[in-house]
């Protein structure tokens, strides 16, 4: 059964094509810096916003059109899995990435739900067998059950702290089963409401333990895949724990986890921290942790996550950059976190929207590697940092000074002189390589 049946595979047919259904710069097979584009970008389609999200909002009930919510319960869950490969192999994506919770229903008990998941992630594994479609990376759903009101691996409730435990344990079981290149903690819930009546020491303590569990349960199946941690700084927490990349970053380091995780980053979560995208990628970067991205964007008019499909070229210019200088995104890939606005209703919006996205990193992809091969960065920075490249600069890198020759220096040296950075110019000249 077709359930896009107006809707061929999707070709690339280059910018001067009108066709809404054809990519304009995402050419699979085209080289970029010694890569194809299909190696660099490693694709995603996100099973909840494309599958399971109906366009129901906090003033609205659910509006989108699919032909495929006819059924419901388990036949509903098995109707998706169909879809989702049509839809990845008429798109000409490689890979996809779920909750736990998207692709089955809960039952009346943990078991039950078990049970439920195993019949659906047999039928996902027959269709990746057949198609070839990989697992980017699967999650657990521990923030939608009232059970995780006040969060999971950081409850105040020891009952939920196990429940997080045994779900986060088949969570692990289904990656394994299915090869799932990844294994992502995002926590939904793992924050605070408010310190006066929060013990946050236990708290984090607490996560970081559920955390080393979970390396440890890994490491006892076999599980090789990248273990991954999201950062948000809020919602639906008032405040996470898991800030944005720095936070995170910190929090891995004092419990001895860094060399064992790396960071997915968002775009909107980025924006919602306060940060650009390329900020958090260049924070992850520096510090080698950088694993992979969820694509999409925020409505800088508005304070929540949006989950807008990403269009803006600039900004994901910029981010192609810092995946390039990152040597790449190792087994984590470009997941196009992001969901068709409620006005896009149609069946075929979920292709025009993916379609944006693909060909907005592909653009992204080939100016920053025309920056990359231009050095222009480098050269910007080579110019601007000139001064710690000798004598007394090249001093304080080499870690020859102290204060007191430091000191001894400024006394003696002529008036300081600074140099104009010339931003407008950088970003006029950015303007060039992108339009």
């Amino acid at each position: 059964m077709s359930y896009f049946k107006n809707v061929n595979k999707i070709k690339y047919e280059g910018a001067g094509s009108s066709n809404p259904l054809a990519f304009k710069h995402y050419n699979e097979n085209e080289v970029v810096l010694g890569k194809s584009m299909k190696e660099h970008l490693r694709f995603a389609v996100a099973y909840w916003h494309t599958l399971t999200m109906d366009g129901s909002d906090p003033f609205g009930k659910g509006n989108m059109i699919r032909p495929w919510e006819t059924v419901s319960g388990m036949d509903l869950a098995k109707a998706r899995v169909e879809v989702n490969f049509e839809f990845l192999e008429k798109l000409g994506v490689p890979y996809y990435c779920f909750h736990d919770r998207d692709i089955a229903p809960e039952g009346n008990t943990l078991q039950e739900t078990n049970e439920n998941l195993d019949v659906i992630i047999a039928k996902l594994k027959e269709g990746m067998n057949a198609t070839g479609i990989k697992l980017l990376w699967n999650t657990a759903n521990m923030f939608t059950n009232p059970r995780f009101v006040h969060g999971a691996a950081t409850s105040s409730n020891a009952e939920v702290f196990a429940y997080a435990a045994a779900q986060v344990k088949k969570g692990l079981d289904t990656g394994l089963e299915l090869g799932s290149e990844n294994y992502v903690f995002w926590g939904g819930r793992e924050g605070y409401e408010s310190l006066l009546n929060t013990d946050m020491g236990l708290e984090l303590d607490n996560l970081a333990k559920f955390f080393h569990m979970a390396l440890d349960y890994a490491k006892e199946i076999g599980y090789t895949g990248q273990f991954l941690i999201e950062p948000k700084p809020k919602e639906p927490s008032k405040h996470q724990y898991d800030f944005d990349a720095a936070t995170t970053i910190a929090f891995l380091q004092k419990y001895d986890l860094q060399n064992h995780f790396k960071l997915n980053l968002e775009a909107n979560h980025a924006t919602l921290a306060g940060h650009t995208f390329e900020h958090e990628l260049r924070v992850a970067r520096i510090n080698n942790m950088l694993g992979s991205v969820d694509a999409n964007q925020g409505d800088m008019l508005l304070g929540w996550d949006t989950d807008e499909f990403p269009t803006d070229v600039a900004s994901v210019t910029l981010a192609m950059y810092e995946i390039l200088e990152n040597g790449g995104l190792g087994s984590g890939g470009v997941n196009f976190d992001a969901k068709v606005r409620r006005g896009s209703f149609d069946p075929e919006d979920l292709f025009y929207s993916h379609i944006a996205g693909m060909d907005t990193f592909a653009k992204g992809l080939k100016v920053a590697g025309k920056l990359i091969e231009d050095k222009f960065f480098d050269n910007i920075l080579d110019e601007r940092y000139a001064s710690f490249k000798s004598g007394i600069g090249a001093d304080i890198v080499a870690g020859k000074t102290d204060l007191k020759s430091l000191a001894a220096y400024a006394m003696q040296a002529d008036e300081i002189k600074n140099k104009s950075n010339h931003l407008e110019l950088i970003k006029a000249q950015l303007n060039e390589y992108m339009f």
